[in-house]
């Protein structure tokens, strides 16, 4: 009876008082206190530290008008800088700022300076701070910035249909042919599919680094990158173990639509970087971009068809999957060509490199084969 007492007494939990927590929290208290100390003094070697650090990260440069240019800057550096002079092309012009010259830090400002631009010529910009460091940036080609207009946005809009929707379509068009394979054609397919996913996610995971490397040092774009991606690569396979719990299985129909989900965040990317190029006035790289995304994203209609070749979702569900996966492309033309932002534009290809790698990783479209009669 006794031994049982003592058994009972050693396996009951002991309760945490007040006194308890509050020495729990004297290390973190402690830590906060030599924190602060070497924040104030630098650790006591501020005399070794060398001239301050400028730095100033251009993120747009837009021609609304003729003779007109807008300067749009970020301070990515540790201390406020003050631009008192620009030059362009190794001459001095006056300038209008908002909201002031002296910029604090993680501050922002717009420069308009009125400068006589000529078309389709090269021009150099430079920002003077007040202690001399020069901060440059290079048009390769001077043109208008777009206006935003009813034609403009609908030429846009019919460059992404025909980059992301129409492509798609095309390739959703083999389904019929794909129903008449035999088990050993559709494994090939499915495996062709899985490959497509990998290159997607690689591509996209490219794309984002591209963006990831014009933002200023604080936002830290390529960990951010890796961040995101891996909360949303989380975030689905615990949405799909959820669901697996609860006595639900990935149907072929649910697969198509996260391949499509993924596919459209990837096109995001590819409208993203046609409306830049067009917006800067790269016509020759742009027209490139519209023929090699179009070219490729045939096959990514072959990809979202392949699981559901055993059955016959209808119409309604073949539409909503070529808009899911080729809308955004039309979403990413006009955000790349009236206000292109490569804090968004990492954000969302991030987003998408994980909703790629959630459908790679949860291995539905292999290990479901057998029972969607594949």
């Amino acid at each position: 009876m006794s031994t049982s007492t003592e058994t009972q007494s050693t396996t009951e939990p002991k309760r945490l008082t007040g006194a308890v927590w509050a020495l729990a929290l004297v290390p973190l208290i402690l830590l906060g206190l030599i924190l602060a100390y070497l924040v104030a003094t630098g650790g006591g070697l501020t005399q070794l530290s060398g001239p301050p650090v400028e730095k100033i990260t251009i993120q747009r440069v837009t021609l609304p008008e003729e003779g007109m240019m807008r300067i749009e800057v970020i301070n990515d550096g540790p201390q406020a800088v003050t631009i008192p002079q620009i030059r362009i092309d190794d001459a001095y012009f006056p300038f209008e700022v908002e909201p002031s010259t002296n910029i604090p830090r993680l501050g922002r400002a717009t420069f308009t300076v009125y400068y006589p631009w000529v078309y389709e010529e090269a021009h150099v910009i430079s920002l003077i701070s007040s202690l001399g460091v020069t901060f440059d940036h290079t048009i390769d080609a001077a043109v208008l910035t777009p206006k935003a207009s009813f034609d403009l946005f609908a030429q846009f809009g019919l460059v992404g249909l025909y980059v992301g929707i129409i492509p798609i379509a095309l390739g959703m068009l083999w389904y019929p042919f794909m129903r008449r394979l035999d088990a050993r054609a559709m494994n090939f397919i499915l495996a062709l599919t899985v490959g497509l996913l990998v290159y997607l996610a690689i591509g996209t995971w490219l794309d984002a680094n591209e963006f990831a490397a014009e933002l200023p040092a604080f936002w830290q774009g390529v960990p951010m990158v890796i961040f995101i991606g891996l909360i949303t690569l989380g975030a689905l396979i615990a949405v799909g173990n959820l669901s697996k719990g609860n006595g639900r299985q990935s149907t072929a129909l649910g697969v198509a639509y996260r391949i499509a989900m993924g596919i459209g965040l990837h096109n995001l990317g590819e409208g993203l970087a046609i409306g830049a190029a067009f917006a800067q006035g790269s016509a020759a790289l742009g027209t490139f971009l519209i023929l090699g995304f179009t070219l490729h994203n045939i096959t990514e209609g072959v990809g979202i068809a392949a699981p559901i070749v055993r059955q016959n979702p209808g119409l309604k569900h073949f539409f909503l999957l070529g808009l899911i996966a080729g809308g955004p492309a039309i979403l990413g033309t006009w955000l790349g060509g009236f206000a292109f932002d490569p804090v968004l534009a990492t954000i969302f290809l991030a987003v998408g490199v994980g909703a790629i790698l959630a459908v790679w990783k949860s291995g539905a479209v292999a290990r479901d084969l057998p029972r969607w009669g594949c």
